[in-house]
């Protein structure tokens, strides 16, 4: 093989990644595009977890009051600051966050749950919210990964780690 054909591929692939569009950031456009649609979807499903927490919190009855009325509040405030940052990688990548309730709805997994009372339906809905978000996060982490955004894999491997300790957490309250 010839100099010239030996120095032809590498060349060719240098031409590549500088002919290739990247956002702001350094972040190739079509996966940056496929980033923040993940993150839209896992914002939406944020906020109805937010939403639910918020219920269970205000309405919560029954000898477990105290610590479970706590323990939603610290899960609330937890939501709160992560659908944030959830909206701000978004913007990073140079997109829009959903920020519509039809739209969350629309987009949502977790759906709405209405007048929960009881700590163990209550604590029994936090689970599958877990599972929802984790599953997703996890899909992102994957995603991530491939298209080299370092901020996002940061973000959805301490969310997945924060998380699976609560899974825990709440699973061992309920028994399981």
């Amino acid at each position: 093989m010839t100099a010239k054909k030996a120095n032809a591929k590498p060349k060719a692939a240098a031409r590549k990644a500088i002919t290739r569009k990247v956002t702001a950031i350094g972040l190739d456009e079509s996966q940056s595009v496929e980033l923040a649609d993940k993150l839209n979807d896992l914002l939406a499903n944020y906020q109805v977890f937010y939403m639910n927490v918020r219920g269970f919190h205000w309405n919560i009855r029954g000898e477990k009051f105290f610590e479970l009325h706590l323990k939603f509040e610290e899960l609330y405030n937890d939501l709160v600051l992560k659908i944030d940052e959830i909206a701000e990688r978004v913007l990073t990548l140079g997109h829009t966050p959903v920020h519509t309730f039809e739209g969350y709805l629309a987009t949502a997994v977790v759906k709405p749950a209405q007048n929960i009372t009881e700590g163990r339906k209550a604590v029994t809905a936090i689970l599958e919210a877990f599972r929802v978000v984790i599953t997703k996060q996890r899909v992102l982490l994957d995603l991530s990964d491939v298209a080299d955004d370092e901020g996002t894999n940061a973000l959805m491997s301490d969310y997945i780690r924060e998380q699976e300790k609560l899974v825990w957490m709440y699973s061992a309250w309920l028994g399981q």
